[in-house]
């Protein structure tokens, strides 16, 4: 009796680690990928409008007033130590001081629609360039 539990055990054991073996990757197609990448730039598409000038901004100044294509941002870098901050942050905290101090506008949700448009845009900008967070 024993012996019939304990070669049951093991059956149990190698049916889920065959299961968990081919459930390791997952199968999309290429319309899936087309799909993903159409909805990746759309909201690419709507960043760079939010970024030149589509800001809710009080005082009308656009991110890109200072950083024209997304220049001198450097999303690589992130998450580094702003000194503006005073701490290590992430691309969205440094997006909502620039939001807050030269756009003169309250921060954002870093889930809010137009915070995940501005950083896909950013990034999208910078595609190819190595990671280096930390950098300066």
């Amino acid at each position: 009796m024993q012996i019939t539990i304990i070669h049951a055990l093991i059956g149990m054991l190698a049916s889920t680690t065959m299961l968990a073996t081919s459930a390791q990757a997952d199968m999309f197609t290429e319309a899936d990928l087309k799909r993903w990448n159409d909805e990746f730039m759309a909201v690419v598409n709507k960043g760079e409008k939010v970024f030149h000038g589509g800001f809710r901004s009080k005082n009308t100044v656009s991110c890109d007033q200072c950083h024209p294509n997304a220049t001198n941002i450097h999303p690589e870098t992130y998450p580094k130590f702003q000194q503006q901050l005073g701490k290590v942050a992430v691309l969205g905290e440094m997006i909502n001081w620039c939001i807050m101090n030269p756009l003169e506008s309250e921060p954002l949700a870093l889930d809010d629609p137009d915070m995940v448009a501005l950083q896909a845009y950013i990034h999208y900008e910078r595609r190819g360039v190595k990671l280096e967070p930390g950098k300066h």
